[in-house]
């Protein structure tokens, strides 16, 4: 894993200390080596974290062959032998036992058409000195995050990390208000845009070509929503739970190359138990290495879970439970989600991470099997809302009274009081707002109101309905889950959970690999009836039982905990004063409406309502504008 930056532009040479700077700000991506390229129009810095070939040769900026291409390059081609095999037929020959050769190699034969041969992780920039072209690209899931800043001269700045571009002063330092009120909706902010002006994210499965007097127009070389489309018939559910387990195997054994060490982390849940269970089954289960934590707050710790699992298929395994007060940790947490963010699975992620380092330096993750497989309670609330659809919206609203009114407010981990506000409050909306409402954080009229006038009529005029909701289009016709899965996956899980991994992960120096984002996985998932991900009731009913032979039925009919933090404690404890301190702060002067933030904390003190997402949301708003 590495980080990589750089600036193309035709009016004048890239400074080069100034690329190196910006490389040098995401050097937590790769402590082990930096290096820089600078000619013409081009400069590419590249800061690595060596986990193939861990020779020198193997550093980057690397040159092709011929000289030709320049690529740095952030990720894991796990087919990077495959692909070396077919390129070494063909002529090629090798110089290092790199995966960034190969990708390197693979670009310069087949151009863009190599991107649909790659099994991986990426996001790679390639300079091509003989048409004086520059090249971005990222992996089709959007594992690996590029940001970018198109130059007036139609040239253009990119880096890994917001923190990394904000190092070229053409870059500018104002705030986007298009994309602050989509974290004030959602507690994250929706590709492709950034918190700042003008600066953009390319987009999973998008390439980017800069040349001179070319428009910057990203491009798709992967869909999606084609195998939500193409559904696959099975003779039973048996040979589907077949097909489904060799796949994740393969997906694992992909995902086990390395030159460094390896492990992984365990929830004891069924995600990350399967992907232990498969390294397991690989090989020898006693140097198969797995790492959690937990905290001490009642309901907040699954380390029984873990423990239980490990015994189970025995492996070496590590937790620890985290007692440290998180108030001495936000503002590090902040800093490394490098734009405002608050999933507060973030805290607990940050710690893993940090806990797991310390032993290996990449780890196998669960992600992605709950958007792949309906493993989520909202995929339980379309269903739910489909039932009730025909009922008169009066009696939705005499519900949703009912359950405001009499039901208590509890701050336990995803509480059933909690689930059933969040559903009554989108119930009688269309399927796919309905969907993109269950996650919703602050509603519209709520986020406008947390903000002073200033900054509330600018996000009012840059709002942006259907943010979430408008990627159902691309699966019209299919169903409703179908849509309310891919939308999952073009947002929560691109611009929330992966960019919560990859930051946190980084932060520490650790690789985090991701077998269910194998895109051979994620297209058989897509093409799957959806009465195999969800039947009845019952959620990631195939993926339980491809590993009915592996796990316990404990593990199998294990409720999801969710790998959430007690930030509604926090918010009355330890965070508190942090909440006061960024309200009352100069460098958040005239963003806030103090009066009406400490409502909803009067009200979460008296357990009106549990506001405790809420107010983690303008904490960390508010931390990071304090930062930057």
């Amino acid at each position: 894993m590495c980080g990589i930056a750089g600036r193309v532009s035709w009016d004048k040479p890239p400074d080069r200390e100034r690329v190196a700077h910006m490389a040098d700000r995401l050097r937590h991506r790769g402590p082990d080596a930096r290096g820089l390229f600078a000619e013409g129009p081009a400069a590419l810095g590249h800061q690595r974290l060596a986990v193939i070939d861990l020779r020198p040769g193997a550093n980057q900026p690397m040159h092709s062959a011929d000289g030709r291409f320049v690529i740095v390059y952030n990720g894991e081609i796990y087919n990077y032998r495959e692909l070396r095999g077919e390129l070494e037929r063909g002529g090629v020959v090798f110089r290092t036992d790199s995966d960034t050769e190969v990708l390197l190699e693979a670009f310069g034969r087949w151009g863009m058409r190599c991107l649909e041969r790659l099994n991986g992780m990426f996001a790679f920039a390639v300079w091509d000195r003989a048409e004086q072209r520059l090249v971005l690209a990222r992996d089709r899931l959007g594992e690996k995050p590029l940001l970018y800043y198109p130059l007036p001269s139609g040239g253009v700045v990119f880096a890994s990390e917001l923190k990394g571009l904000l190092a070229d002063p053409n870059v500018p330092r104002t705030l986007n208000p298009r994309a602050l009120g989509q974290f004030l909706s959602h507690n994250y902010i929706v590709s492709p845009e950034a918190i700042v002006n003008g600066v953009r994210k390319l987009g999973p499965a998008e390439f980017l070509e800069v040349a001179r007097g070319r428009p910057l127009q990203p491009a798709r070389y992967w869909s999606l929503a084609d195998h939500f489309h193409a559904k696959r018939a099975f003779k039973s559910i048996g040979e589907a739970a077949e097909a489904l387990r060799a796949l994740i195997d393969d997906a694992v054994r992909l995902r086990l190359v390395s030159d460094v060490p390896l492990g992984a982390f365990l929830s004891g849940g069924l995600d990350s138990s399967t992907i232990v269970a498969s390294m397991a089954a690989l090989g020898n289960p006693r140097l198969v290495r797995t790492f959690s934590v937990g905290f001490p707050e009642p309901g907040y710790s699954e380390l029984a879970w873990a423990r239980d699992v490990a015994g189970a298929l025995g492996v070496d395994h590590r937790d620890e439970t985290v007692t440290s007060d998180v108030a001495d940790e936000i503002e590090r947490i902040v800093q490394c989600a490098d734009e405002p963010f608050a999933d507060t699975s973030i805290v607990p992620m940050y710690r893993l991470a940090r806990f797991a380092r310390q032993h290996v330096t990449v780890c196998l993750s669960g992600d992605g099997a709950d958007e792949l497989f309906a493993g989520y309670d909202t995929y339980l609330a379309d269903k739910l809302q489909r039932l009730t659809a025909r009922l008169p919206r009066s009696l939705l609203a005499v519900g949703r009274r009912v359950v405001d009114g009499l039901l208590p407010v509890t701050r336990r981990k995803v509480s059933l009081d909690y689930k059933l506000r969040q559903f009554f409050k989108g119930a009688a909306l269309a399927p796919a707002e309905a969907h993109a409402s269950w996650r919703r954080i602050l509603s519209g009229r709520e986020g406008l109101a947390a903000l002073a006038p200033e900054w509330m009529e600018a996000v009012a005029r840059a709002d942006s309905p259907g943010d979430i909701q408008s990627w159902a289009q691309d699966v019209a016709g299919c169903h409703y889950l179908d849509q309310a899965m891919y939308m999952d996956m073009k947002t929560w899980l691109a611009d929330d959970i992966l960019v919560k991994v990859d930051r946190a992960t980084m932060a520490h120096s650790l690789e985090s690999r991701a077998p269910f984002l194998d895109h051979r996985v994620v297209e058989f998932a897509a093409s799957l009836p959806v009465e195999f991900k969800l039947r009845g009731f019952s959620k990631k009913y195939l993926l339980k039982k491809s590993q009915k032979r592996r796990l316990k039925p404990a593990v199998l009919g294990r409720a999801k905990s969710g790998f959430n933090a007690p930030v509604s404690h926090w918010i009355g404890g330890s965070l508190r004063g942090r909440l006061f301190d960024v309200l009352s702060s100069e460098k958040t002067k005239g963003m806030f409406n103090r009066p009406y933030v400490e409502g909803l904390l009067a009200e979460h003190d008296r357990y009106q309502a549990d506001h405790g997402l809420k107010l983690f949301g303008i904490v960390c708003l508010g931390i990071w504008l304090q930062q930057h």
